[in-house]
């Protein structure tokens, strides 16, 4: 693997684990803050995060050393409303910024398997961020997320609220290849 491809991905494995962390703090916080709809819709985004980690981690399975990791990232607790803007915004400089970044690299580098990858990940993330939008509105009027069947796909990390669909719509697996978090 192309080392800046291999840099980009470890970068994305950083901030992705973090992401996963941080979003499991803020559902904690969005339980304790009466919105138990919206501390599930976290926990669901963070176990997508940890499925994006996962798929930057093999791709770099081959890669081994000891690695410096840069990864931006927001800290800190705030109220729901907060968390939920902070996570939107998470969510929209990767799939404005920073994926768009690393798929150039690498596709400059001829690294395929890391293309489809973050081609794929840009549009979970995509369902991530509106998501986290539409809570907010709730939050905002004082209210819990009217969401139901919180659902994750289990391969590509996307996220979606109401009825599953047969297929998912970024990597067309079955829909018994989702996760449903209550």
């Amino acid at each position: 693997m192309n080392d800046m491809t291999a840099q980009n991905l470890r970068s994305a494995y950083g901030g992705e684990s973090q992401a996963h962390m941080r979003y499991k703090a803020w559902g904690e916080v969005a339980l304790k803050d009466g919105f138990p709809t919206v501390a599930t819709l976290f926990r669901a985004i963070s176990y997508a995060e940890e499925i994006h980690a996962k798929g930057h981690f093999r791709l770099l399975k081959n890669v081994k050393g000891d690695f410096l990791v840069a990864s931006g990232a927001g800290f800190g607790i705030g109220t729901t409303s907060e968390n939920l803007q902070g996570a939107a915004n998470g969510e929209l400089f990767e799939v404005d910024q920073m994926y768009p970044a690393y798929i150039a690299v690498a596709e400059a580098q001829g690294e395929k398997a890391a293309v489809v990858l973050m081609k794929n990940i840009i549009e979970a993330e995509k369902t991530h961020a509106d998501l986290y939008l539409r809570a907010k509105e709730y939050t905002d009027a004082g209210k819990d997320a009217d969401f139901t069947n919180i659902h994750v796909c289990e391969i590509c990390g996307y996220a979606a609220e109401g009825e599953m669909v047969d297929n998912c719509p970024i990597c067309g697996v079955t829909k018994d290849k989702f996760t449903v978090f209550e």
